[in-house]
């Protein structure tokens, strides 16, 4: 994408007709559909309702919304996810179940040790131009199997089996500099890592950066708690 697009970054059809985009990641262009009433529309609101299912979940009193046969004849003409998550592909991080949330609430990208990478910063420009949500949670997680890899690789000096190794090669630039600090290493590289992800995203996308400074998009990091499911803002 050339700077001359920028401009009209938040114009959405104005973006995927400049870019070419005819469907990305299953969507096609005209996928959008008005927001349902209750769908947040601020930084605030969303990041709140995340949090607020964050709490019903860990505190077992799931409501399990936008789930019904109703929900799917209704977001079948289109959707309007009110949230974008990166997230860790381990299975034990699905972002509509820790966040209680359901069908067309979360326009979710997943990839171990939640990397940013040119494909996944497409993937969240996409949604960021065609639906405008609010609020953009980098989620990593306690005792992420990625940045073990990554530290178990470092310091032995070995070689990852397949391509395994472009993870690890992904994420040294962010485990490397806190492998010596204070603390579990594995856990100071989880917090490194969510943090080390933002800035990437920030730094190499001119769509969220100017969303962000339009105010219509915030950009979190978040550390989810294996033991106790409570997701904390970093």
């Amino acid at each position: 994408m050339t700077e001359s697009t920028h401009s009209h970054v938040l114009s959405r059809r104005g973006v995927l007709t400049g870019i070419g985009v005819a469907g990305v990641a299953g969507l096609t262009v005209g996928s959008a559909a008005p927001a349902a009433a209750s769908t947040p529309t601020t930084p605030g609101a969303a990041l709140a309702s995340l949090l607020a299912g964050n709490a019903r979940f860990r505190s077992g009193h799931s409501r399990h919304p936008h789930q019904g046969v109703a929900d799917v004849h209704r977001l079948a003409a289109g959707q309007h996810p009110f949230a974008i998550v990166l997230g860790c592909a381990d299975s034990r991080v699905s972002p509509e179940v820790l966040f209680d949330q359901g069908l067309g609430d979360i326009f979710d990208n997943r990839v171990a040790g939640n990397i940013v990478d040119e494909v996944v910063t497409g993937s969240i420009e996409y949604a960021v131009a065609e639906f405008a949500p609010p609020v953009l949670v980098v989620l990593g997680h306690e005792r992420c199997g990625a940045v073990a890899a990554t530290v178990e690789t470092i310091e032995s000096g070995g070689t990852p089996p397949g391509s395994i190794g472009a993870l690890v090669e992904a994420l040294r630039p962010a485990i490397e500099p806190v492998l010596h600090q204070p603390g579990d290493v594995v856990e100071n590289g989880v917090r490194a890592n969510i943090r080390y992800q933002v800035a990437r995203l920030l730094a190499g996308s001119a769509i969220v950066r100017d969303a962000v400074a339009a105010r219509t998009l915030r950009v979190v990091g978040a550390r989810y708690d294996l033991d106790t499911a409570a997701v904390t803002l970093l």
